[in-house]
């Protein structure tokens, strides 16, 4: 399966189009240089891609917070318009923590996307959820993302698509792995899930993991200061948005929206500078977009 994706298609495409939700986007992996203020595993892999073989395009769909009906009513169409020859996908996750929601029903709709992805004939590659230990008040969901794991195996091999079982990285039980949040991978956890997706592609790279020093244990009062600030910058204003019935992504608009050439060096931070300078003046004028999303980031940009 590797081999598909060093291989341009009949026409000399390479085209690596991400879709997704907070996973794909870059969540927790804050880069003020970059579109929506965050960079993400999948833009280290484009930029790999490209090292490794010039002429790599990449579009990222993904938007912080879409559950799965919004990625087939707003990505899925435009995906498949770009003809790509490598794409992964990550949907479902925020459906998981949706009360109400019929899981059964939820992976019908995950495989007809799968079945639509696929039939393209690109590369496909699929992730597992990961079992996130933030609080209790999440236990009931165990039950729902193993489930939602099992499938997507079951699918992965179906399809002939490439899987990354996030469940079984055991890198991921180091808090430091994770963002303030709790709930999105950081800059380390976003660098590894890079590698992972490389070294399932056999692209080489040369990410490696963090050599941390053993954690150190927390006095109880230093606990609890992190448990409350946790609550109050995280769990309670989640709760409030699903209580309003709204999301951080729900004014965002893709990162890259359209197909973007890769280059080789300095990768897509060089071409942010570039879109950047051509905006000039107009940007200077009205409140840039750009802006706006990376000011959401910067204000709890949870996925939920």
């Amino acid at each position: 399966m590797a081999g598909n994706v060093f291989h341009a298609d009949q026409n000399g495409r390479r085209r690596f189009v991400a879709l997704g939700d907070s996973f794909t986007e870059g969540v927790g992996d804050r880069n003020k240089t970059l579109p929506n203020g965050v960079r993400g595993w999948a833009d280290r892999v484009a930029e790999k891609l490209a090292k490794a073989e010039p002429g790599w395009e990449y579009a990222n769909l993904a938007v912080r917070s879409k559950r799965l009906r919004h990625i087939v009513e707003e990505q899925l169409g435009r995906a498949l318009a770009m003809e790509p020859t490598l794409i992964t996908l990550y949907a479902g996750g925020n459906d998981i923590l949706d009360f109400g929601t019929d899981m059964d029903q939820l992976m019908a709709e995950y495989e007809e996307l799968v079945a639509r992805l696929a039939a393209t004939g690109a590369t496909l590659v699929l992730f597992t959820g990961y079992d996130v230990k933030v609080s209790a008040v999440l236990e009931p969901f165990k039950k729902r993302n193993a489930l939602y794991n099992e499938r997507v195996r079951e699918l992965a091999a179906k399809y002939g698509a490439v899987l990354v079982d996030y469940w079984c990285l055991d890198a991921y039980h180091d808090r430091r792995m994770w963002a303030s949040d709790r709930l999105h991978m950081s800059k380390a956890g976003h660098k590894y899930m890079a590698a992972q997706v490389l070294d399932h592609l056999g692209v080489p790279h040369k990410f490696s993991p963090k050599d941390w020093e053993p954690p150190q244990r927390l006095k109880l009062r230093d606990w609890e200061r992190r448990q409350r600030r946790w609550v109050n910058e995280w769990v309670l204003p989640l709760f409030g948005r699903k209580l309003r019935g709204v999301t951080l992504g729900d004014m965002l608009s893709p990162r890259w929206p359209e197909l973007v050439k890769v280059p080789r060096k300095a990768g897509l931070r060089k071409l942010a500078e570039r879109q950047a300078a051509a905006a000039g003046s107009a940007a200077a004028g009205s409140k840039a977009p750009n802006n706006a999303q990376g000011n959401a980031q910067d204000n709890g940009g949870t996925g939920l």
